[in-house]
């Protein structure tokens, strides 16, 4: 039986500095046009931990976290992951060996459709590593176990719920053991019991694994109960970062009304 760690086709650099600091992003700005949507981002990510990006819909939060993965180019700034900076990488194939490293958990899971379950999940796998076919089918069979997903190997997306595809697609994240996931609101779209399975599974990952993991959210329950740090991502800075029981206590209005909303906001500040 495989666990969460297989063999992995390469080895990045020692990260610089501060050994804790797995991910650096220091005075990131990007516009569109001519609206300017992140404005001198600085955030810290330290190694193991669950940060949480909170912030209105339409804010950066998306934007700021497919900069980690190099899908966007940040116009200014800078950001270092594992000690490498990736705002001077030249080509994909920089990229690419980074991203074998990282998992990037899609808001809408973004499965094959003309694939199974088993190769969906297969299939970095077969791409990326020289596991013989015994061996990738153990760890589909293990990572489908460990979503609690046992024996579907053969469904096809089209024939799962919206939260049993989001599993499959955690499963998927999972294949090459990750660093790092970065969760593109995970919880969106699914009913409550359904969003508890997906934030309990994010929190197991985390707990078990010590996986680095970045939530984007605007789900305050899944975010208070995953969350070892929360950054409130404000008109385009962040404005403050803190652990669920600082940031629950802010004295910044914007923390307060995103979290209890205007009306409860005003009733504890009164």
């Amino acid at each position: 039986m495989h666990n969460l760690e297989v063999p992995r086709p390469l080895d990045l650099v020692a990260p610089e500095g501060n050994d804790n600091d797995i991910i650096i992003i220091s005075d990131v700005k990007k516009s569109f046009k001519d609206q300017e949507v992140l404005k001198g981002v600085d955030l810290t990510i330290r190694r193991g931990e669950t940060l949480v990006i909170l912030g209105r819909s339409g804010g950066g939060k998306s934007v700021l976290v497919s900069m980690l993965v190099g899908l966007i180019t940040p116009d200014e700034g800078r950001i270092v992951i594992e000690g490498q900076e990736v705002t001077q990488f030249k080509d994909e194939k920089e990229w690419n060996r980074l991203r074998l490293k990282m998992g990037f958990l899609f808001q809408g899971a973004a499965l094959y459709d003309s694939m199974s379950v088993g190769e969906n999940i297969a299939f970095a796998l077969r791409h990326h590593t020289k596991l013989s076919e015994e061996e990738i089918e153990g760890i589909v069979a293990e990572r489908l176990k460990w979503v609690e997903l046992e024996g579907i190997e053969d469904k096809m997306p089209a024939e799962l719920s919206g939260g049993m595809q989001k599993r499959v697609a955690l499963a998927r994240t999972m294949a090459l053991s990750p660093k790092i996931i970065i969760y593109d609101e995970p919880t969106t779209g699914l009913d409550p019991i359904t969003s508890d399975t997906i934030a309990h599974l994010i929190a197991r990952l985390q707990r078990e694994f010590q996986i680095t993991s970045i939530v984007v959210s605007h789900d305050i329950r899944t975010t208070l109960y995953v969350a070892d740090r929360i950054a409130m991502l404000h008109e385009g800075k962040i404005l403050t970062v803190g652990t669920v029981e600082e940031i629950q206590h802010s004295p910044y209005r914007e923390v307060q009304e995103f979290i209890h909303g205007p009306r409860r906001s005003k009733d504890r500040n009164s």
